[in-house]
């Protein structure tokens, strides 16, 4: 049986992984597989590790869409992929790969997953996280301190040349391709009840196509 595909997207620190994480809880005894796009980012091991931090890594061109697209494909035909494992602090793929699937729903979320049609063709529903731009920098400064070991001045630039400019020109204009908008991020306890509740249908349907 075909996988039912889920997108999930927002801008950065939206709480597109909370959210993705709390609609796998709520699809049990279905096999959920929840997929990161971070993870696609392009591996520029050519260049120095200050040349890395330069990089834009807002924009679409940063993730290896072909990689991303081939396995979100062979998970979408029940497969299992061996995903990448990419390093925020060194900009680099980590050597070791994480296995995912088989799953009856693969969740999948990526600041960037609607902005090419191969992608959002794929995705059976689209969800797309609308969180106040102000919380969504909060969130950024604390997990990039806490998690990637990051400087707070690198991050606020980041922020600035390239973060914030890749949101409004490629994530902001993304969202018209949702069927469902939540705002408030991972708090929204009626939309993510109401994403449940529609993926449960989708899979009965999906089912019974199938039987």
């Amino acid at each position: 049986m075909p996988s039912l595909i889920i997108g999930v997207a927002g801008g950065s620190g939206s709480g597109k992984t909370t959210i993705a994480r709390r609609i796998a809880a709520g699809l049990a005894p279905a096999r959920v597989a929840v997929v990161d796009m971070d993870a696609y980012y392009r591996d520029r091991a050519d260049l120095s590790h200050e040349a890395r931090r330069q990089l834009n890594w807002d924009h679409p061109d940063a993730i290896d869409l072909e990689l991303f697209i081939h396995q979100l494909d062979a998970l979408g035909r029940g497969e299992i992929v061996d995903k990448p494992v990419y390093d925020f602090a060194t900009h680099l793929r980590k050597p070791n790969r994480e296995r995912v699937g088989p799953a009856d729903i693969v969740i999948v979320d990526g600041i960037l997953l609607f902005t090419d049609p191969r992608v959002r063709d794929r995705c059976a529903m689209k969800v797309f996280i609308d969180t106040d731009a102000d919380e969504r920098l909060i969130r950024r400064l604390q997990r990039d301190v806490a998690e990637r070991g990051r400087p707070l001045d690198e991050i606020i630039d980041q922020y600035l040349t390239t973060v914030r400019p890749m949101h409004l020109q490629f994530v902001e204009p993304s969202k018209r391709f949702a069927d469902v908008i939540v705002p408030r991020g991972g708090e929204n306890d009626v939309a993510i009840g109401m994403i449940i509740s529609l993926a449960h249908q989708r899979l009965r349907v999906l089912i019974g196509a199938t039987v």
